[in-house]
């Protein structure tokens, strides 16, 4: 098979990483891929949301399953373009996928079907907003309704937060169009987790539960990233929470979505607060997660074709899922000042030290070749991933390789995985 993999992140690294394992593979191309991903296949200088050139790609190279990582391609229509062509396409429709482009959408399906979440109201007038927010108990969340990269969820302490972070998204329109509407949320107390499940549009199958890292110092303090590390298993989803988090928000999300007329195929990812009333979404992804993907393709044993091959041709009841019993866990390494403006072009050094250790693979998120130097090219830099027996031998493995490597204001936090310990 020739497989195309849209995106250039450490997620569409891990993905490219786990399909190279297939014997049913040909060909991996991936579009536009990082240096990384290019050591395990042919990248494309193609941009992730350019939907036309990926379309005339894949008709020309035969591709016969393409995998779409990041979410803006998914939202702008590229799986609906793709069918069109009689092109097989792992992910949702431009239409299922509004469940993660519009959190308006997602709190009103959820509301509509009883989907546990948090109370909330929806606003597009910053001064109703405004008016809203002095007589609400505090702290609250304050979310931009569109895509805002991980980026647009502040909780704010005070009134004087909650005007602020208005301000940013509403009027300074931080996020831009994502910002033209504004969920104002009830904060929930508990321990958040990521709950990732494949579906063909009938069958729901959960993957290996995951705890990510959203704030970029330790202790989670500092502004929201797009994920600063994660570990599978998540020891507080016991079988039994795994079971209800499945009969009352993943099965119910994929059967409410065919009601209203949006098949579901592909990835839903549920961001949960599992609080002492049970667990409860924050918000819906339609995609892999970032960096979950990463320790999720460490400990899955399948061959990762044949599950996403049978999740588009609606034959998902038919797979088995069998992951490593080890623990898997993912440190990401970041750019100076990120997730703010960030330092680029620092040269990196000792990745292949770190990934000469046994059970480590060090994806790319954001480097780049500069005059055949490998450099920094995001605020991500890498996910340093490392399997051990229990969780301590993870953690110990995972930071030993990342003390291998350095580059000038190289950021990563030193708690991941204590969650885990506790």
């Amino acid at each position: 098979m020739n497989i195309l993999v849209v995106g250039s992140g450490g997620r569409e690294h891990a993905i490219v990483w786990k399909i190279a394992k297939s014997r049913k593979i040909k060909k991996i191309f991936c579009a536009p891929g990082n240096p990384g991903i290019a050591q395990l296949g042919e990248c494309i200088s193609i941009k992730s949301d350019d939907i036309n050139a990926l379309l005339e790609f894949a008709i020309k190279e035969k591709i016969d399953l393409t995998v779409v990582g990041p979410e803006t391609p998914l939202t702008l229509g590229i799986v609906d373009s793709f069918e069109e062509k009689g092109l097989k396409i792992f992910g949702p429709s431009k239409n299922a996928a509004e469940i993660e482009s519009s959190k308006a959408f997602a709190k009103k399906l959820m509301q509509e079907y009883g989907i546990p979440t948090a109370n909330y109201k929806i606003f597009k007038n910053p001064k109703d907003a405004k008016d809203y927010i002095k007589e609400q108990n505090f702290p609250l969340v304050i979310k931009a309704d569109g895509l805002a990269a991980g980026k647009g969820v502040v909780i704010c302490k005070t009134e004087d937060e909650a005007k602020d972070a208005l301000k940013l998204i509403m009027e300074k329109k931080a996020f831009g169009k994502s910002g033209d509407r504004v969920i104002v949320e009830e904060f929930l107390k508990g321990e958040e987790v990521s709950f990732l499940a494949i579906t063909d549009g009938k069958s729901v199958v959960p993957l290996p539960p995951c705890q990510d890292h959203k704030t970029v110092f330790d202790g989670d303090k500092g502004p929201n990233t797009g994920g600063m590390g994660a570990y599978s298993p998540a020891p507080v989803i016991t079988p039994k929470l795994k079971q209800e988090i499945m009969n009352s928000i993943m099965i119910p999300t994929v059967k409410a979505l065919a009601k209203e007329g949006r098949p579901y195929k592909g990835i839903l990812y549920a961001g949960l607060m599992i609080t002492n009333d049970g667990p409860k979404v924050l918000e819906f992804n339609c995609r892999f997660g970032d960096p979950e993907t990463q320790p999720i393709m460490m400990r899955l044993k399948n061959d990762l074709v044949d599950v996403l091959s049978a999740a588009v041709d609606g034959k998902l009841s038919k797979i088995k899922l069998n992951c490593d019993n080890r623990f898997a866990m993912c440190v990401v390494m970041s750019s100076k000042g990120y997730p703010g403006d960030y330092e680029k072009c620092k040269e990196i050094k000792g990745i292949d030290e770190a990934a000469k250790l046994k059970d480590v693979v060090v994806f790319h998120a954001g480097t780049a070749i500069n005059d055949s130097t490998l450099v920094t090219a995001g605020g991500r830099v890498l996910g340093v991933t490392a399997m051990g027996v229990g969780v301590k031998r993870a953690i110990n493995k995972a930071y030993a390789a990342v003390s291998r490597i350095q580059w000038d204001g190289a950021h990563y936090r030193k708690d991941i995985g204590e969650k885990a310990v506790r």
